[in-house]
């Protein structure tokens, strides 16, 4: 199935989301609450495009009728990338002039819900977002859009140390009663997928702070770079029966090596 976005076109697979299929193909949309590790949630809205269905025969192939579907009026929309599937051949506009002013308010009302985060403010420089005076939304620490991704990788993770918590404009992201969560092992991974730069954390010699939880670091044996937590190296070894690991990733690959080579005399 061909796309046309932007006068390009692209192949795809019946379902794809849009947003992927733009990705794959070197075709940038904006976006905020999307991760490639995470399904689409579609809530920041900033990677809105415009969509026309209903063309028909392209005339694509020899064997096309007219007179058809061709002579219906084709049908323009705008839809979130992320969590659009595409179902029929399509043509899509990313900076068309209904898409930019749409795109522009949402900035707007982004940087005035987190006015702090230097990401909002970058994008809204980007794309020339309007000033946005009259949205004065702002709210919890001038960072966080609720976008939901930290809670949803927190929850993939099998953790669900953090959620959101609380009612209009007192919602948040936050552990239960803002209390340090037992559960919680301090990956880090809520503050990886974060788009904004909402969630702190801080390292301080062999000790990690996160979500006021702190927690006791652990290093390579052959190296000395952290590894990750004591208690998240914990729980991983609990689940999978084994003994937590002395070496990061790279000196486990080369420890590998180091065996293969006196193995087999390389």
């Amino acid at each position: 199935m061909i796309v046309t976005i932007d006068g390009k076109e692209v192949s795809c697979e019946r379902g794809e989301y849009l947003l992927d299929i733009a990705t794959r193909a070197g075709i940038r949309i904006a976006s905020l609450c999307h991760h490639e590790g995470l399904q689409g949630q579609g809530c920041c809205r900033l990677c809105t495009v415009e969509v026309e269905t209903g063309r028909g025969d392209t005339g694509r192939g020899e064997g096309a009728q007219s007179g058809s579907f061709s002579d219906k009026k084709p049908r323009r929309e705008i839809v979130a990338a992320c969590i659009y599937p595409v179902e029929a051949e399509c043509v899509v506009y990313t900076d068309s002039e209904r898409v930019r002013r749409n795109r522009g308010i949402l900035l707007a009302l982004l940087r005035a819900s987190a006015p702090a985060s230097e990401e909002i403010a970058e994008l809204c420089r980007e794309f020339g977002a309007p000033d946005g005076a009259r949205y004065e939304v702002q709210s919890g620490d001038g960072k966080c859009i609720l976008c939901g991704l930290c809670a949803k990788a927190c929850q993939t993770l099998g953790t669900g140390a953090i959620s959101s918590v609380g009612r209009g404009t007192a919602k948040k992201i936050s552990t239960p009663y803002d209390e340090p969560a037992t559960v919680c092992v301090g990956c880090g991974s809520c503050a990886a997928v974060c788009p904004t730069g909402a969630i702190e954390v801080a390292e301080d010699g062999d000790e990690r702070t996160i979500w006021n939880k702190t927690l006791t670091l652990t290093r390579c044996s052959r190296c000395g770079a952290v590894t990750g937590t004591a208690f998240e190296h914990y729980r991983a070894s609990v689940h999978a029966g084994t003994e937590p690991p002395d070496l990061c990733p790279d000196c486990r690959r080369k420890a590998m090596t180091d065996t293969m080579a006196k193995t087999f005399g390389v």
